[in-house]
């Protein structure tokens, strides 16, 4: 929501937008990779005795019995548990079952890798890929689906992306949220086509070092399918994976975690030592499985495995061909069997943490510490204007928000952020005054009560002035972000005055800087083809007409809080 900093006579309150923020200024997912932000353990040495928050059991470790409440140390294993160490057998067992389910859920952007492709027709693929899989961050299959579709047909090639404008890019991906994603598809494709002739460059250490919003895992996925490329992929769920068949019970975030499910990944889709070989370089054979093994299958294989079989809860283990191998699995069945074996000191795990029993598939990967959302309160004000003499031409005050950062070139209302959970009534019906008197012609004047046109007269010079009619209450919405608990408390405020909505001042802005913010460290300059709005003169204010604000760029916060409002006046009950 659109806010402005409070006056230090509120000192109560914060202005600052906080809307799925962080310190870094925006904490939208870049990349599915757990890629590399993780601060790296500052010793590799852990003890077994070490008491963590005790996580809850899961159901499906209810068929183990007789198993001691509490933390079961992990018997003493080597290094090499935690590798893969005849990963053909595993990828022969894994492609003969994707052969079987890589149609079932019917991804448009999912076909067969063809070799004989030419560089223009694998360039094409790696764009349907990369919208393919920036769309799938943190958004489910079914979702995206239709959304790619839409996509594809108004966006069909890299250049036609990049010529669009950043209003025409967020009207498509209205509804799939973290806005961030559909602005950096903008510029990556303006930055393919300025230097890289309208193609994604064909390997993923060129593509991520030089496309804004690819990481390691986008680069692997879209370099493995289109390009051919013998490169790891560690999604979320390629992660939950490798942690159960490498029996892997460590901080799943710490750097020696990633290091060793990377090396896992990257073990399945190298291949080596095969005796049939094809003539392409990307057809890879084994002696056990004749059909043509690509990377790109290999790395699809796996995520697919993870989402739709190793889930996070309820995995189908008898259903799961990796099953025969996998370490998770046969820990969970032969739990009373297992006793620590000698080991060398210095070829043994140091990084796997005691495991809560009863130990099971599910055990695996080793639960985060989240931090509990924090709670926050906005009071959101729905402003609406419409002359004295035709109150049927309603128009809506909404604010667009900065071209670049969080939810980027979007619209929303205006809101006080961040107010006390205690904030009265009476504060809060003095805010809209205040917001207004920053925007629009006249604002300064406004009292911070509600008036009725009586006490300021009825006569044609009087009906122009710009007056509060009404704030009316309108309900609370609640709208979880990742790390935020957001409640909005939704005002109605009624203006009336004038036979036209009140113009607004010159450099209006309601996106202050926090002045002990730290600034952004500055990255090389990607100049941008053409990342404009279709209004005129980028106006940071507008009034949209009633019928034509649900057609406004916003996001699915702003959604609720006008579905909400509106029922006020579409109620038979309206007084």
């Amino acid at each position: 929501m659109a806010k402005r900093r409070r006056s230090r006579s509120f000192d109560s309150e914060n202005w600052s937008y906080k809307e799925q923020a962080s310190s870094s200024g925006d904490s939208e997912i870049e990349d599915a990779s757990f890629g590399l932000k993780s601060k790296p353990s500052t010793s590799h040495k852990r003890t077994l005795t070490v008491k963590r928050k005790k996580p809850k059991a899961d159901a499906s470790t209810s068929h183990i019995s007789d198993v001691q409440e509490g933390y079961v140390d992990v018997p003493h294993h080597p290094k090499s548990a935690h590798s893969i160490s005849s990963p053909a057998v595993l990828r022969t067992a894994l492609l003969k079952w994707y052969k079987t389910v890589h149609d079932i859920r019917g991804m448009p952007w999912r076909r067969p890798y063809d070799p004989n492709l030419g560089p223009d027709e694998r360039a094409q693929r790696a764009y349907e890929v990369w919208i393919s899989e920036i769309m799938l961050q943190q958004t489910q299959v079914a979702t995206v689906i239709p959304y790619y579709n839409c996509w594809m047909e108004k966006f069909p090639t890299i250049r036609d992306l990049a010529g669009a404008t950043i209003d025409e890019v967020n009207r498509l991906w209205k509804g799939l949220g973290y806005y961030s994603r559909a602005s950096r598809l903008l510029i990556g494709a303006q930055k393919a086509v300025r230097d890289y002739d309208a193609k994604l460059p064909d390997n993923a250490k060129d593509m991520e070092a030089n496309i804004p919003g690819i990481g390691r895992y986008s680069a692997g996925a879209i370099c493995s399918i289109a390009y051919g490329e013998p490169v790891p992929v560690l999604d979320g769920n390629v992660h939950r994976l490798l942690s159960r068949v490498l029996a892997l019970h460590a901080p799943p975030k710490a750097k020696s975690t990633l290091d060793i499910l990377w090396t896992a990944a990257r073990t399945m889709v190298e291949i080596e030592d095969i005796s049939v070989q094809s003539s392409s370089s990307t057809e890879l054979r084994d002696p056990d499985f004749q059909t043509p093994q690509y990377p790109g299958d290999i790395n699809q294989a796996l995520i697919e495995l993870g989402s739709t079989v190793c889930k996070v809860r309820e995995p189908d283990c008898p259903g799961c061909p990796l099953r025969p191998w996998c370490s998770g699995y046969q820990n969970s069945v032969s739990t009373n069997e297992r006793a620590d074996t000698l080991i060398d000191i210095e070829d043994s795990c140091r990084i796997c943490e005691p495991v809560l029993a009863p130990v099971g598939v599910t055990s695996y990967p080793m639960k985060a510490d989240r931090k509990k959302a924090r709670e926050e309160l906005d009071v959101v004000h729905v402003i609406e204007w419409h002359p004295k003499t035709n109150p049927d031409n309603r128009l809506f005050l909404m604010i667009r928000r900065p071209e670049s950062g969080l939810l980027a070139g979007l619209y929303d209302f205006p809101a006080s952020v961040d107010v006390p959970a205690n904030i009265t009534r009476r504060d809060q019906e003095a805010m809209p005054s205040e917001i207004l008197s920053h925007l629009v012609q006249g604002g300064a004047f406004l009292p911070s009560k509600p008036s009725n046109r009586t006490a300021v007269g009825n006569s044609p010079s009087q009906t122009e002035v710009l007056i509060i009619a009404k704030i009316k209450p309108v309900g609370d919405v609640l709208h979880i972000f990742s790390h935020i608990k957001k409640t909005y408390r939704v005002q109605w405020v009624v203006l009336e005055g004038g036979v036209s909505p009140p113009a607004f001042l010159e450099n209006q802005s309601l996106y202050n800087e926090c002045p002990n913010k730290k600034p952004k460290k500055k990255k090389r300059a990607v100049k941008d083809v053409n990342v404009k709005p279709q209004i005129n003169d980028q106006k940071a204010a507008i009034w949209v007409p009633l019928e034509e604000v649900m057609e406004t760029n916003m996001g699915s916060g702003v959604v609720k809080v006008w579905n909400i409002t509106k029922k006020l006046w579409e109620s038979p009950t309206d007084s």
